[in-house]
């Protein structure tokens, strides 16, 4: 089983989030029992301000075993699409392409994407199976 994982999981753990770091590290945990733990370029690039260097972000990320696995072209365009159908229902920007490259990248190159923001892909992506903490 692959896990893709959302921003939002990863930052709860690495900020110590007094709210949501136990529950998203148990559904990190959870989820690299059962598999694969991956993520996407815009993940990869949201949580580079954490760290004091891109390669420090890397180690950290094979030393909790999640894997960066970069967005393929199908995912992308898929993506695009999806931001333009959000759009054109009236959607705010509120969500941008970087939210839509995350759910296609789940649905291109896992099984299913852990995130706290089950509202919005629920919504928009119905073929998504979402966990949450």
């Amino acid at each position: 089983m692959i896990s893709a994982v959302d921003t939002s999981i990863l930052l709860d753990v690495f900020a110590a989030d007094p709210v949501h770091l136990e529950g998203s590290r148990k559904l990190l945990r959870r989820a690299l029992r059962e598999g694969k733990l991956v993520i996407c370029d815009v993940v990869l690039a949201e949580l580079r301000p954490c760290f004091p260097s891109g390669g420090k972000l890397l180690r950290t990320l094979e030393t909790i075993s999640v894997e960066y696995l970069p967005t393929p072209a199908a995912a992308a365009l898929r993506a695009g699409e999806a931001w333009h159908r959000y759009r054109r229902r009236g959607g705010k920007r509120e969500h941008l392409v970087p939210d839509f490259l995350v759910a296609t990248h789940a649905l291109e190159c896992a099984d299913r994407l852990l995130t706290r923001d089950r509202g919005f892909y629920r919504r928009w992506f119905r073929g998504l199976k979402i966990l949450q903490p």
